[in-house]
């Protein structure tokens, strides 16, 4: 069976709504992305949708190149799947996606964490409820609670989860591109070993 692999990516962006967060839950990283590529170049969540507010929120394609996130504390994992829950993750989030214009951030479902109130709103999801939304039927996550009440920190600590990287965002890409070239130059002397 063929595996693939996805990406996790938690950030703490020093942002004041992202340190009253950490405040209230006691958790660092308190914003979840999913990627499919070890580059982040395709990494989807819920946040803002403008830098400089974060009260306009909804369906967002991150960059981690933007200033926004550039700066921004994180962790980044991997997690093995087969490719028909990888398709299947992609299609859920091409369907929302499609539909980008009419989701927006689900703001009260974060007071439904604080108070056990579970609250489902139609076109409205936070970060961790989309991640934990998208990949519900794929056995990934098999959380024994609604999509609506699943923290980034229920997301991070899934056993399933392998850490490869924690550090500034910015400099991520250059620890990828020095692995890479790791890997080249090891593949090269191996050839020239035995060739």
């Amino acid at each position: 069976m063929e595996k693939k692999e996805i990406y996790f990516l938690f950030t703490d962006t020093g942002s004041l709504l992202a340190k009253a967060i950490n405040r209230i839950t006691g958790h660092p990283y308190n914003h979840v992305s999913i990627g499919f590529d070890e580059a982040l170049q395709e990494v989807y969540s819920f946040g803002r949708k403008n830098e400089k507010n974060p009260f306009i929120g909804g369906f967002v394609k991150e960059n981690i190149n933007c200033d926004f996130l550039k700066n921004a504390v994180c962790e980044i994992y991997s997690c093995e799947v087969t490719a028909e829950e990888c398709q299947s993750i992609i299609r859920k989030i091409k369907e929302i996606e499609a539909k980008s214009n009419h989701y927006r951030y689900n703001f009260i479902g974060l007071f439904g964490i604080l108070l056990q109130i579970e609250i489902n709103r139609k076109c409205a999801l936070f970060c961790s409820q989309f991640v934990a939304t998208v990949a519900a039927d794929t056995g990934i996550f098999n959380f024994s609670k609604p999509a609506c009440f699943v923290t980034p920190a229920d997301i991070r600590s899934h056993k399933t989860l392998k850490l490869l990287y924690k550090g500034t965002l910015s400099n991520y890409p250059k620890v990828i591109s020095q692995q890479e070239s790791k890997v080249k130059h090891t593949e090269y002397n191996g050839n020239h070993a035995f060739g």
